[in-house]
């Protein structure tokens, strides 16, 4: 519910600020007096462009805010899933600044124009001749006849069965094309996988083949060098050891006269039994030594083997080229899986239909059931508005077997006859503007007692009507108004008087300038408004009575 309007700076708006209630409230004026300004000065904050144009003083910025209850809106998810702050009552903010750029806000967090209109046509409905084009949309029809069902829960467990079933059919497309492709590489993989199976890697195994390379290679000169060694520790006739005994012999001879010499003479003792042992390790790596071609042409074979390997599946070591093995081995299980996996899926489709046409069968139930008495309803309001023979069909055309639509398993199509005789045809090529205006409010007449509508503004909609449609017109918006607010911007007296409230737009001119006026009117003033719509800008007694008694009769 729209609570308060604030304006300032807007074409001939300089500062306005009024505030709306529930009910009906009915805007009148002149020709030119501003209430188009006033729809266009609303339809900023509802997401229209922004025009530096519109300015009154182009040096001054230009603000339209609008104060909203929105407690009974069910916003709660639109306000999170946009990270803006829920209020019961929220403040839309939007703001021309003199070089025409244009800025947002929703309870002062900053929004694109995107989300401002997404917020604000939940908000507001604007009812003008150009909406009325909806009427001859499929899914706006669709809508209406859900609406009258009250099938929201029923439409929400179809279309996640849908979800369901067309999510699950993708991926049973996807592994028939997987399956189509995969067993035209089978042999390719295969072939690549036996190769790498043979090979028998293991990681780590470069390095070790690369060393033992090493060794084989160098066997002659590696064995050359340990005899020398081992020679010069001990086996020579003047090695290392028996030198390094002849140095103890020397220092024990003299111990006796400097005992501090007894420590250095235990460890040439220690230095000599490392020395052995290390001899003793050199020696058993002699005899370890093999000199033996046919080993090493083995291991340059192996090590080819790898390196080919390695290069052909652009690895760089052994790990990787494991990795790519087991790759293979992978894609041979998922593909010689496939048949089962493709029966899995198919089953679950099988169910998924079963369910999501059950849903369908009793979505179309629902629906069938409401076009009946939605037909009547929808006649009977036209007949209040002047149009006593005019009648809608809603059609419900069954899918195709097996094929499910994104609301359900049939299309709806709204048909419309105007006069007796005439055959029914699509609104669009046989109603007249009046007619689907007339049309459009039936409906929205039928969809107040449903659903919880937003603020609605009916924009001279009683345009080419008078006397007693006028009147009744305005009893269908007092109607709609019990629950909801409505505001009609009217030139007819009839409907004027239907109203809760009244406003009063008006031009002030002084000197210099000419300004918009907006007036919460009074009894008295009501009836002075009222006669001057049935009678002209002379007043006479018998236009004050008549208004009198047409407030009196409301």
């Amino acid at each position: 519910m729209l609570k308060r309007l604030k304006v300032k700076n807007y074409v001939l708006i300089d500062e306005l600020e009024i505030n709306f209630d529930l009910g009906l409230t009915i805007i009148t004026g002149e020709t030119g007096a501003g209430k188009s300004i006033l729809l266009g000065a609303l339809g900023l904050i509802l997401g229209q462009r922004a025009d530096v144009g519109s300015l009154l003083e182009k040096d001054k910025k230009c603000l339209v805010e609008g104060v909203f209850d929105i407690s009974k809106a069910n916003l709660h998810n639109f306000f999170s899933e946009h990270d803006l702050d829920f209020e019961n009552i929220t403040t839309i903010r939007r703001e021309i600044n003199a070089e025409g750029k244009s800025r947002a806000f929703v309870n002062d967090t900053p929004v694109n124009i995107s989300v401002l209109k997404d917020l604000t046509s939940r908000l507001v409905d604007i009812h003008s001749q150009h909406e009325t084009l909806l009427l001859n949309n499929s899914q706006f029809q669709m809508n209406v006849v859900d609406a009258c069902s009250e099938n929201a829960d029923l439409l929400a467990d179809y279309k996640l069965a849908l979800s369901n079933l067309n999510r699950v059919t993708a991926e049973l497309n996807n592994l028939l094309a997987f399956e189509s492709k995969g067993k035209a590489d089978l042999d390719y993989f295969q072939f690549q996988f036996d190769e790498l199976d043979a090979a028998n890697l293991a990681d780590g195994e470069v390095e070790n083949l690369e060393a033992e390379q090493q060794k084989l290679i160098h066997a002659d000169e590696i064995s050359s060098q340990l005899i020398r060694v081992t020679d010069a520790l001990r086996n020579g006739d003047d090695n290392v050891v028996q030198n390094l005994q002849v140095v103890i012999a020397n220092l024990q001879s003299v111990t006796k006269y400097d005992t501090s010499l007894e420590q250095l003479i235990e460890r040439l003792k220690s230095s000599i039994v490392e020395l052995k042992d290390i001899n003793a390790e050199l020696e058993n790596s002699l005899q370890s030594i093999d000199i033996n071609p046919s080993r090493l042409e083995i291991v340059n074979d192996r090590l080819t083997m790898i390196y080919k390997l390695i290069q052909k599946h652009r690895c760089d070591t052994i790990a990787e080229l494991i990795k790519v093995k087991d790759d293979y081995e992978s894609k041979l299980s998922s593909i010689q899986n496939l048949d089962n996996q493709i029966t899995d899926k198919k089953r679950e489709i099988e169910l998924l239909r079963e369910k999501t046409t059950k849903y369908g069968l009793k979505l179309r139930a629902t629906r069938s059931k409401v076009v009946p008495g939605l037909e009547q309803q929808i006649k009977a309001h036209l007949s209040e508005l002047a149009l006593p023979y005019a009648q809608i069909k809603i059609e419900i055309t069954p899918a195709p077997e097996n094929t499910f639509y994104t609301d359900g398993m049939e299309k709806v199509q709204f048909l419309f006859s105007a006069n007796k005789g005439l055959e029914f045809r699509e609104i669009q090529k046989v109603a007249s503007g009046g007619e689907m205006s007339r049309l459009m409010l039936s409906i929205k007449a039928i969809l107040a007692q449903k659903v919880a509508m937003p603020t609605v503004i009916f924009d001279e909609i009683d345009t080419g009507i008078s006397g007693e449609t006028a009147s009744r017109l305005g009893n269908i918006l007092k109607l709609m108004s019990k629950n909801h607010q409505v505001f009609a911007i009217t030139h007819l007296p009839q409907m004027a008087s239907k109203g809760a409230f009244h406003y009063f737009v008006f031009k002030e001119t002084t000197k210099n300038s000419t300004r918009t006026r907006l007036k919460l009117l009074d009894y008295d003033e009501r009836i002075n408004e009222i006669a001057r719509m049935l009678s002209g800008e002379k007043l006479s007694a018998a236009a004050i009575g008549n208004a009198k008694e047409l407030l009196t009769a409301n």
